[in-house]
């Protein structure tokens, strides 16, 4: 999300994948940023892998950094605010904000959680 676009499901088809599916209607502009942004996620993978980047406190691991996140006074990260919210310099023209930060990685793409009511609650409603 930090390079502006949604953030894709992990859990399908297959386990722990990611689904990339664009449409028709993408221009080739939009995939071409997307590639990018690809390419420059890859990058940010070959740091934590060449030790260049903490496996723990980096870009990925702390990805989507929220408005909140960047503009309070208590940032304890070794790599900078800007490339944290801004990787790509065409990110600057259109950044999307998003409003929290990781939730629970992707235990909610893999583990169904029903947030309604027992079923009982509705067999007492008039209708």
């Amino acid at each position: 999300m930090d390079y502006g676009f949604h953030a894709p499901t992990v859990s399908f088809p297959v386990a722990d994948t990611i689904m990339v599916e664009p449409t028709e209607s993408e221009s080739k502009a939009e995939l071409d940023r997307f590639c990018e942004a690809m390419i420059e996620i890859r990058k940010e993978i070959d740091e934590i892998v060449s030790g260049a980047a903490d496996k723990d406190d980096n870009v990925l691991k702390n990805a989507p950094h929220t408005a909140k996140s960047v503009i309070s006074t208590n940032w304890k990260h070794a790599y900078s605010r800007e490339k944290a919210v801004y990787p790509l310099s065409w990110i600057k023209e259109s950044k999307f904000w998003p409003s929290v930060s990781r939730v629970d990685n992707a235990y909610g793409d893999r583990n169904l959680i029903c947030a309604c009511p027992p079923i009982e609650s509705y067999q007492n409603q008039v209708g």
